[in-house]
């Protein structure tokens, strides 16, 4: 850990140019531009002594400032393309803080497209980071639903298990689910990582990450049309819970 009381900044990527939803990260969601979420929740978890928005976009970076983010520049548009890397843009916004003079302790990535994390998640997150020694970063995380024990690779008329383990006469794409083991996927929602992992390493986890396990709708993530559609299901049935929204401006 850094210190006693370390200042974390919050980070919200949205570039323009998504091709799967077009204009996901500012489409309307119950109302509010889908950015919007992962703004207030970030503000209000009041866990961050910041919350920045990174984007190629001056029309969404306004957008972003009317609900309390500051975007102080904008993302180059050679880091801001379909197959940019994370490392680029967090190393990029970093280091253009640190030459105004604002260094913080650590950073956490807070996407747009999960619309339900909520400030209650932020903060159990920051917790569970601050109390686990010898971490570099944490990443959400949620049980499997499709066991990879049960995934195959197809080469032509044959195929083979992408995990070949297990006994011979009990291999795991022939053991019930429940006899195998958790297996977990990262979500989109949420990661947390000191900054020297970035400085030190050019790596936005580090060495030795922990996992955030979400709960219920924590982990969502909006990114393909039907993903969208569900989302507003969500919210109209009252089943999945948005983080309250002020505009500032």
């Amino acid at each position: 850990m850094s210190k006693e009381n370390p200042s974390v900044i919050a980070l919200i990527p949205a570039r323009a140019g998504s091709k799967r939803v077009r204009g996901k990260n500012v489409r309307p969601l119950a109302g509010h531009p889908l950015l919007a979420y992962s703004v207030c929740a970030a503000r209000q978890s009041g866990v961050f002594a910041a919350t920045l928005v990174s984007t190629d976009s001056e029309e969404y970076a306004e957008i972003a400032r009317s609900y309390g983010a500051e975007v102080p520049f904008l993302r180059p548009a050679e880091i801001s393309g379909d197959l940019s890397l994370d490392i680029e843009w967090v190393d990029f916004t970093l280091r253009r803080l640190r030459e105004m003079g604002r260094e913080y302790d650590a950073f956490s990535i807070l996407r747009p497209t999960s619309p339900f994390r909520l400030p209650s998640t932020i903060q159990r997150a920051w917790r569970e980071f601050q109390s686990e020694a010898g971490a570099d970063s944490l990443r959400a995380v949620e049980k499997v639903k499709e066991h990879p024990g049960k995934m195959w690779v197809v080469r032509g008329k044959r195929m083979t298990p992408l995990l070949p383990f297990g006994s011979r006469e009990q291999p795991w794409h022939s053991a019930p689910y429940q006899g195998l083991p958790e297996i977990y996927s990262q979500n989109a929602s949420l990661e947390i990582a000191w900054t020297r992992a970035v400085f030190d390493g050019r790596t936005i986890a580090g060495e030795t990450v922990m996992p955030f396990i979400s709960q219920g709708y924590e982990g969502f993530d909006v990114n393909h049309p039907y993903d969208w559609d569900l989302a507003e299901r969500l919210v109209a049935s009252g089943e999945a819970q948005l983080p309250k929204v002020e505009k500032i401006s």
